[in-house]
C-alpha cells in the first residue's frame, strides 16, 4: 500500500466550504487562505480517492498568516469532479491551472505521501515554475511498496487482514464501501501511538471516492519511479519523515534528499505517517524556517 493520506485527528475536522473552479474542464473545489500578496503555496493532498484538502488545510494552514495557501481536493476525491483521466500528468496539469488561476509565476509546492508523488511530478514538469519544495513522508518510487508490506506483516498491534491490504494497494477495490472497509484494515498501522477510537474516527471522516484510488494504485503506480529526474530539480527542498513511518519509511526520504541537489532531511523520533500531527509544533516551525529562507514572506508576490 501506497500514498495514503494523512490520517490526523485534524483531519476529521468538519467539512469548510469551498470555491468551485473549471480547471482543465473539471470542477475542483478550492480553498485559498492567508493574505494576498504572499507567496503562494499550493499544497496536494495524499491518497487520490482517500485524501482530501482538509489534510494540507490542517497543516499547511498554520502558514497562511504569512502566506498564500492554495488547499484543494484533486481530480476524482473529496468534493471535486471526477472527469477526464486520473494519471499523473493530468493532476499536475490541474496544479498548473491552480496556480495560472491564482495569479502567481511561480509557487512554493508543497505535498505529503501521495501529495509528495504530485509535488514531485509537478517540479520535475513544471520547473520553471517552482521556487521551493516542501515534502512530507514520501517516495521516489514505488520500492517503498515491498517496505511497507513487510512492515505491514511484522506489525504487532493489530494482524491485518492481507487479502485486504493487497486490494486496497493494487487498486482492485470493488466500491466505496469496499473501498472504506479496506482503509479501515491499514489504519491501525500509520500512527506513533495506536488509538482504535481514533482509528474509527477516521474512518468516518475520509470521503471515499474508489476509482479514483483504484486508477492511482492499479494504473500510476506499478511504473512509479522518479529517481532518474530528481537530480534535475533546481528548487531548494525541504523533506520530513516521522521514525516509524511504516509505508514510506525513512529510507525513501534519504534517497530523495541523496538525489535532489539542493534538499535537506528532517527526521521526527516520535512520530509515524504524520508528524506535521504528532509534532505539530516543531514540524511547523521546521518548514516555516525553511521557507523563510527559500521564500520569505515578505519578499512580495510573485505574481
Amino acid at each position: 500500500m501506497t500514498g495514503n493520506q494523512d490520517v490526523s485527528p485534524e483531519f476529521a475536522a468538519a467539512t469548510t466550504t469551498a470555491e468551485f473552479v473549471e480547471i482543465n474542464g473539471n470542477r475542483l473545489a478550492v480553498e485559498v487562505l492567508g493574505p494576498e500578496g504572499a507567496p503562494v503555496i499550493i499544497t496536494h493532498h495524499g491518497a487520490p480517492g482517500l485524501g482530501s484538502r482538509a489534510e494540507p488545510r490542517a497543516s499547511f494552514g498554520r502558514l497562511a498568516d504569512e502566506y498564500r495557501v492554495v488547499v484543494f481536493d484533486a481530480r476524482g476525491s473529496g468534493e471535486s469532479e471526477g472527469a477526464g483521466e486520473f494519471s499523473h500528468e493530468q493532476w499536475a496539469a490541474d496544479i498548473d491551472g491552480l496556480r495560472e488561476w491564482i495569479g502567481a509565476e511561480q509557487i512554493i509546492m508543497a505535498g505529503g505521501s501521495y501529495g509528495g508523488f504530485m509535488s514531485m511530478e509537478y517540479a520535475i514538469r513544471y520547473p520553471d515554475r517552482v521556487r521551493a519544495l516542501v515534502l512530507r513522508d514520501t517516495a521516489p518510487d514505488n520500492t517503498h511498496s515491498e517496505l511497507s508490506r513487510a512492515n505491514a506483516l511484522a506489525s504487532d498491534r493489530v494482524t491485518v487482514d492481507m487479502e485486504k491490504f493487497d486490494r486496497i494497494d493494487e487498486g482492485r477495490v470493488r466500491d466505496d464501501a469496499d473501498l472504506r472497509d479496506c482503509w479501515r484494515e491499514i489504519l491501525p498501522l500509520y500512527d506513533f501511538v495506536y488509538d482504535p477510537a481514533a482509528v474509527e474516527r477516521k474512518v468516518e471522516a475520509t470521503p471515499y471516492r474508489y476509482e479514483a484510488h483504484n486508477y492511482a494504485f492499479s494504473h500510476n503506480l506499478p511504473n512509479y519511479d522518479l529517481k532518474g529526474a530528481l537530480p534535475g530539480i533546481s528548487a531548494p527542498t525541504l523533506v520530513t519523515v516521522g521514525r516509524t513511518d511504516w509505508i514510506t519509511p525513512v529510507s525513501c526520504s534519504e534517497t530523495i534528499v541523496s538525489l535532489i541537489p539542493d534538499a535537506r532531511l528532517a527526521i521526527f523520533e516520535k512520530s509515524g505517517h504524520s508528524p506535521q500531527i504528532e509534532e505539530a509544533e516543531e514540524w511547523t516551525a521546521t518548514v516555516r524556517g525553511f521557507l523563510h529562507q527559500a521564500a520569505p514572506p515578505r519578499s512580495g508576490t510573485d505574481a
